[in-house]
């Protein structure tokens, strides 16, 4: 598998984007709010093969205190590959020098985190804007 490793944005097809998050599947996701998303990250991370997108990721970070790794996806066809525990390595290495990094997870895939040196937050609360789909798709506790 020959893959090409970029943190450019400026050539990227925002509908391959969105298509892939489609296929990951971690749900629709529409181009413009992508290219809002990503244009904003500190760190990015694109994967192609052949010229297709098969994987990406990105980190916001404010530079000192906090990162947070989100929307890691990959195609179906690359996963259990290797290629999601690298993605996430790339983006904590780029985020290295913050005072915690933080992700949080598909339910369900917690234990591959894990794996990978994150840890289960006691006290992480959150604001979702459907707190009903939130609830659930596992993300929320109901209180």
């Amino acid at each position: 598998m020959s893959l090409q490793w970029s943190d450019n944005i400026d050539e990227l097809n925002w509908d391959e984007l969105a298509a892939l998050y489609r296929a990951a599947p971690l749900g629709t996701k529409n181009a413009a709010d992508l290219k809002t998303a990503f244009s904003n990250s500190r760190y990015r991370c694109l994967v192609r093969e052949q010229g297709r997108l098969v994987g990406a990721g990105r980190v916001l970070a404010d530079g000192v205190d906090c990162a947070y790794v989100c929307d890691v996806a990959l195609l179906p066809s690359h996963q259990g590959l290797g290629l999601g525990r690298e993605i996430v390595q790339h983006l904590v290495r780029l985020s290295q020098g913050h005072k915690k990094i933080i992700l949080y997870s598909v339910p369900g895939k917690e234990p591959f985190y894990r794996k990978l040196g994150f840890r289960r937050l006691l006290t992480a609360m959150a604001i979702f804007e459907n707190e009903a789909q939130a609830i659930e798709r596992g993300h929320l506790a109901e209180d």
